[in-house]
């Protein structure tokens, strides 16, 4: 929970009541390699710290095809945010790409403190600005970048994943062929 309490409080200044009121909705929960925390077509209920391990969040068209969205890794939170919000099922999966330490909670619980603890409320705003900013970003990168330089801000972004995932899904979140990713990673070295 350390990881957790330290990565909350680089968003604002949290009281310790309200603090351990949110900290008592999280439990530990454990995830093997190639398993889902969300798939496409079910509801989500849980939000997710990540305390060690890799997921990916991935769409898939209908032939099959996979589009790497995002990957996280420690410490950030992971979530089928718009089946969260919305109440409609996922479009979207979220799978484990090494075996993972979680933390999880209801997501419905942590609304539910926002009435007595508005600070709860302004921390989940802060930290959906944050992710706003980021995808933006992200965006931003996918239109204006060229692969290179994606390639680039990917392993800024995330200092040795390429070290523990699949040249593919790195490939896949660059909007490029593993084909490419290899050109690059051969004109680099």
């Amino acid at each position: 929970m350390e990881k957790f309490k330290t990565f909350l409080k680089q968003f604002t200044n949290i009281p310790d009541d309200s603090m351990n009121s949110l900290l008592n909705l999280f439990e530990p929960i454990a995830f093997k390699k190639n398993e889902f925390l969300a798939q496409e077509g079910e509801y989500s209920t849980s939000l997710f710290f990540v305390e060690s391990g890799v997921l990916r969040a991935f769409y898939q068209n209908p032939k099959g095809e996979e589009f790497n969205k995002l990957f996280f890794t420690t410490p950030s939170i992971v979530g089928a945010y718009s089946s969260l919000i919305t109440n409609e099922i996922n479009k979207i999966n979220i799978q484990c790409l090494s075996n993972c330490t979680l933390l999880k909670a209801n997501f419905q619980s942590i609304l539910d403190l926002y009435e007595h603890n508005p600070i709860i409320e302004r921390l989940n705003r802060m930290i959906a600005e944050d992710f706003f900013v980021k995808k933006e970003q992200r965006e931003m990168s996918l239109v204006m970048n060229d692969a290179s330089e994606r390639y680039e801000l990917f392993k800024q972004e995330f200092p040795g994943l390429e070290n523990e995932i699949t040249q593919y899904h790195i490939a896949s979140y660059l909007g490029i062929t593993p084909t490419q990713l290899s050109r690059i990673r051969a004109k680099r070295d």
